[in-house]
């Protein structure tokens, strides 16, 4: 409550003057008016001031590419005249040379080999005509050295190196003029080279010069060297203020004087009301942040219209975050939105039970809670249904009270059948063990029978032999196992590991086989004996090997 203090002393200080706040949106608008014009100003002088630097960065491009236009030329004139050096001139000469059939349908209006007094030695075109190029205007010229004495001339109109050189997305938005130190226009992008009034507006043209930079261009020193490049915008910019605005922010001002007496009338209504409304707000506030059960308010559509605290800290969103939420909800669990969403339509048709459902939901941490919702109609003021009011209790602890309660008795039962087993197989494996001592005893003395004749037969006592062997490992697997299900202390004694694995890998043929798996051992020969209780380590390779088994069982 400390921060509301400086808050609510200003409110009393200012009760006095609440007589004549009503003003306040009046004056506001006038500042607003004021403001406006201000920025309106502003903005067209900051609009004539951007359209300034892109007048001055689109001339300096048109400049730099009819720079790059004339530098080109220079070269192929030199290239041409490197070309001609030890010939004799001649128009033919002149004519052949791909260089000039070239330059004449790009630009060049005439070329013209000149000796050392100045006299034309060939010319091209001949005939005197007028070129593709030749606009009947002004024409400039470039000059290259032929030798130590001959001269070649282009002669090259400048209205088409302007034109080339000029995109046309600016010749749409610039009238281009090219003009001497005279200021007399040699070369222009439109049919008339008359200068307009609008040359004289500063704001809505630019020129730039040739002289310095071409000057310092060792490849155009006689071109254009003292020309400047102009350009003027062809629509200029329209005054900032025009009528229209006044009048219509006149209006605006009336409007505005109006609806403020009529909201002074209306904000000592909505006062008295709000005051009330702010109370009971507070109160119900109060008591539905302390209760211990999520509350949520829904539309018709399932929309969100309210929660309160216990239902934010039991998403972990805060309420600005849910308020407005439709379906489907950020805290259903991903992986059954589907499911979720049909139950959703179900509880907004009504269908939902009365004694309340559960549901899983997921917290913005990721972690699963278990809820119980009650969900009951939301009425406005008319009596209308207008949605469904929830009620949430989060038994994700009593849901793990029971699970643990019953994974405790499943546990404790499985225990219960794991000794009962043992105790059988104890005691079926030592009701095994005589009568496999007799089998063995018995084909002893069978043998020991059949060794005192004096031509034994060798099937008979082959087959004997492996009765008797398999007799023995049959004792051995029985006393295995009931060592194995008898509970006793570890017994640690030397053994060989190799036999320890073969006795547990015999004992697992039969369920590999019946699984459909080969095993293969790989013992090392040299192990040394080690002191452990072999049963034991029986049953861990036997566990490891029955593992492996499971994991292979479902594949070829």
């Amino acid at each position: 409550m400390r921060p509301r203090k400086p808050l609510h002393r200003l409110l009393l200080a200012l009760r006095p003057l609440r007589q004549v706040l009503w003003v306040v949106p009046l004056l506001l608008s006038l500042l607003f008016v004021a403001g406006v014009l201000a920025w309106i100003q502003r903005n067209a002088n900051e609009e004539r001031q951007d359209q300034h630097e892109t007048m001055i960065s689109d001339a300096l491009s048109v400049e730099a590419q009819m720079r790059v236009a004339l530098d080109a030329e220079t070269v192929n004139l030199r290239s041409l005249a490197s070309a001609l050096q030890g010939q004799p001139p001649s128009n033919a000469l002149l004519e052949h040379q791909a260089i000039v059939s070239a330059g004449l349908r790009r630009l060049w209006q005439s070329v013209t080999w000149l000796d050392a007094n100045k006299r034309i030695l060939a010319h091209v075109p001949d005939t005197g005509g007028a070129t593709a190029q030749d606009d009947g205007g002004l024409s400039l010229h470039l000059v290259a050295d032929v030798g130590p004495a001959n001269t070649l001339v282009v002669r090259y109109a400048p209205s088409v190196l302007l034109k080339r050189g000029v995109p046309w997305w600016l010749a749409r938005k610039y009238d281009v003029q090219l003009v001497d130190s005279a200021d007399q226009v040699i070369a222009s992008t439109t049919d008339s080279a008359i200068r307009s009034a609008a040359n004289q507006d500063p704001n809505n043209s630019y020129r730039v010069t040739f002289v310095g930079p071409l000057r310092r261009s060792p490849l155009a020193e006689q071109a254009l060297s003292d020309a400047a490049l102009e350009l003027t915008l062809r629509e200029p910019m329209s005054a900032p203020l025009r009528p229209l605005v006044l009048v219509l922010m006149g209006g605006f001002l009336l409007l505005i004087g109006g609806a403020t007496a009529l909201l002074r009338r209306q904000v000592q209504r909505v006062s008295k009301a709000e005051q009330a409304w702010r109370t009971e707000a507070a109160w119900r506030r109060a008591m539905e942040d302390s209760a211990l059960v999520g509350l949520r308010a829904r539309d018709a559509e399932g929309r969100l219209l309210y929660v309160n605290r216990t239902f934010c800290d039991m998403v972990g969103l805060p309420s600005d975050a849910l308020v407005g939420l439709a379906p489907p909800m950020p805290y259903w669990p991903p992986d059954a939105i589907d499911e979720v969403m049909l139950r959703n339509r179900r509880n907004l048709a009504g269908h939902a039970p009365r004694d309340g459902y559960e549901a899983r939901w997921q917290h913005s941490g990721g972690a699963l809670l278990d809820v119980m919702v009650f969900e009951s109609p939301l009425v406005d003021a008319a009596g209308a249904q207008i949605g469904w009011m929830g009620s949430i209790l989060d038994i994700t602890e009593r849901k793990r009270l029971e699970e643990r309660e019953r994974r405790q008795v499943e546990t404790g039962a499985h225990h219960a059948r794991l000794t009962m087993l043992g105790e059988v197989a104890s005691t079926l494996a030592h009701e095994l063990n005589q009568p496999l001592t007799a089998i063995a005893s018995y084909n002893a003395g069978i043998i020991n029978q059949v060794n005192k004749h004096a031509l034994p037969d060798p099937v008979v006592l082959s087959a004997l032999q492996r009765l008797g062997q398999q007799a023995a490992q049959a004792g051995r697997v029985v006393q295995r196992i009931r060592e194995f299900l008898t509970r006793r202390e570890p017994q640690h004694e030397p053994c060989d590991l190799n036999a320890v694995i073969e006795a547990a890998a015999s004992l697992m043929q039969r369920e590999l086989k019946r699984q459909g798996v080969n095993l293969q051992l790989q013992l090392s020969a040299s192990l040394p004996d080690v002191v452990a209780d072999a049963v034991l380590v029986e049953q861990v390779v036997i566990n490891l090997i029955r593992n492996a088994s499971d994991s292979l069982a479902a594949q070829p």
